[in-house]
């Protein structure tokens, strides 16, 4: 769906009563505050959208952040890199990486 027409559909919400003033505004500025070049459901918003949890957290709040992207369960994603870091430490280093540049929440 392009922009235009997800604006078409958020007018049309509002028109309609669905939509307050401030949820119509709100929904309008993040309609247009996204980039162009990332739809939602792909995997650029995902990455996009990728932030450490504050609250789901045991060390830097990573595994928790991956939850909340992907839908996998945070325990999960701590399983994964535990047995990565048991066979050749291969997760030791994006784990690091993605605790550095990627924002908190």
């Amino acid at each position: 769906m392009s922009i235009s027409e997800e604006l078409a559909r958020l007018q049309e919400l509002y028109h309609r009563g669905a939509l307050t003033d401030a949820e119509f505004s709100l929904a309008k500025a993040r309609l247009l505050d996204r980039p162009a070049c990332v739809t939602p459901g792909t995997a650029g918003s995902a990455i996009n959208g990728l932030r450490r949890s504050r609250s789901d957290r045991w060390i830097g709040g990573v595994c928790g952040g991956l939850a909340r992207s992907t839908g996998i369960e945070s325990w999960a994603w701590r399983l994964i890199f535990v047995l990565l870091i048991f066979f050749g430490g291969f997760s030791l280093l994006p784990y690091l990486l993605m605790w550095i540049f990627v924002p908190n929440e």
